[in-house]
């Protein structure tokens, strides 16, 4: 990467894991400090933990569409605005209700897709996996910051304190958008970083991709609901809330360092499917030892490490799937239902935890969200072994729709190609390469 282009994503890293990281701060604590909140039930604080899910569902694409139209970072710091003041307002609230508001406001500022099409106007094609790879690191470790912070920074600032640093970190990443991201001189409607509405419906047809969308979304349903119940749960087997950082720390440090062989072996032994039933697998009996594990703070910390296993191996396997199942010029379009489905899942998960909290029992919580994951592990089993091929953009000049079946048949004839889509009105080729045999310097060797 130029120099450039190397701030440029490490800024924009930067942005993602300042938004990530207060959405994620509030995660361990929020069980415990809805419940004082004015008119509060387990059923609406589960709904609080998870509203911003809704929104961001909701929102995500439109906000991508409106960046097409008017620039992406004006559509990037209208998102921020909104999560600032989404942040405040449930910084002040003083009942559930006014909190669930601030939830929801801040997930309605979804620029997460308008970041990544904003990254892609800014780097060049040969670099933009390794600046996507870079800003999915960045989320993974606000992520896991966050869940230690979280109950360290509450036990000094109380929720409130939680919301407004949020808010402060916010207003950061608008002075980072406009003081170091410079501004594209044009912009790149690349297929493979952002979703085109008119591909949903084929997307959404691909029973493969479907699958994978339904992961996810069971995916974070699964660690919301967790989420409502595991702080109690910890607090109930006498360990305070300002220590349940110990806690997560070495189990989320120990169980990514455990993750690494699991993703070596799918990937380079081609194991993913076999990777991903265990892991689906692992993350059921997790959930269920943690039903049975209530009363023992042992129990409790064994259960979270084997949950945390599975999430990481699923939560690193599945964009890769995504990837390897997508056709052609579709990735942008399968990414941006896969995205949809997963901040849906957190805002189900909220939901479902919260009222079997309040209706059933603590343990219910865990009991109501295996019959999820029973679904996954079918849809798993009866998945389809993934090629190992990976997306490749060409630029084309001045193809025209005689010339472009010519060319599609020497893409086609080129060792490694697999698949070709031209879209003509884009001036670009999209193919599905095994990159163990396609040499991109064959492409000079083509007319295009």
């Amino acid at each position: 990467m130029s120099p450039l282009e190397k701030r440029t994503v490490s800024t924009l890293a930067l942005i993602y894991a300042l938004r990530m990281f207060g959405l994620f701060m509030v995660l361990p604590v929020l069980a415990i400090y809805g419940k004082n909140y004015q008119g509060a039930s387990a059923t609406l604080v589960g709904i609080a933990i998870g509203a911003y899910g809704l929104t961001q569902a909701v929102l995500q694409l439109p906000f991508g569409v409106w960046s097409d139209r008017i620039g992406r970072k004006p559509v990037i710091l209208v998102g921020l605005i909104l999560f600032t003041l989404g942040s405040a307002l449930a910084a002040m609230a003083d009942d559930i209700w006014m909190l669930i508001m601030g939830r929801a406001l801040q997930g309605a500022g979804a620029v997460a897709s308008t970041l990544m099409a904003l990254m892609t106007d800014l780097t060049r094609e040969e670099n933009r996996t390794k600046a996507m790879a870079s800003i999915g690191a960045s989320i993974g470790l606000s992520f896991t910051l966050a869940m230690v912070a979280g109950p360290i920074l509450a036990s000094w600032l109380g929720l409130s304190g939680l919301f407004y640093l949020t808010a402060l970190m916010s207003v950061g990443a608008m002075i980072l958008l406009y003081t170091l991201v410079p501004t594209p001189t044009q912009q790149v409607r690349s297929r493979d970083a952002r979703a085109f509405v008119h591909q949903l419906k084929d997307v959404v047809m691909d029973k493969q991709l479907l699958r994978l969308s339904y992961g996810i979304f069971a995916l974070h349903a699964v660690l919301v609901g967790t989420f409502v119940a595991i702080p109690v749960a910890l607090l109930e087997a006498g360990m305070a809330q300002v220590d349940h950082w110990q806690v997560y720390l070495p189990v989320m440090l120990i169980a990514f360092i455990c993750m690494v062989p699991f993703i070596i072996i799918a990937e380079k032994r081609k194991k993913m499917k076999e990777v991903l039933m265990l892991a689906v697998a692992l993350l059921m009996v997790g959930t269920a030892w943690m039903a049975f594990s209530l009363n023992s703070l042992s129990g409790l910390i064994g259960a979270l490490w084997l949950f945390f296993l599975a999430f990481n191996i699923l939560e690193a396997s599945l964009p890769s799937l995504i990837s390897k199942f997508a056709p052609a010029g579709y990735k942008g379009s399968a990414m941006g239902l896969y995205s949809t489905s997963q901040f849906l899942g957190a805002f189900v998960g909220g939901l479902l935890g919260g009222y079997m909290s309040e209706h059933v029992s603590l343990a219910g919580v865990f009991w109501g969200l295996i019959p999820l994951l029973l679904i996954w592990f079918g849809l798993v089993i009866t998945m389809n072994r993934p090629k190992h091929l990976t997306s490749y953009m060409v630029n084309l000049n001045n193809q025209t729709m005689d010339s472009s079946h010519d060319l599609e048949d020497k893409l086609l004839a080129l060792p490694g190609v697999d698949e070709v889509v031209i879209m003509l009105k884009e001036q670009a080729a999209y193919l599905k390469v095994d990159n163990k045999t396609f040499d991109p310097t064959k492409l000079k060797q083509i007319n295009i």
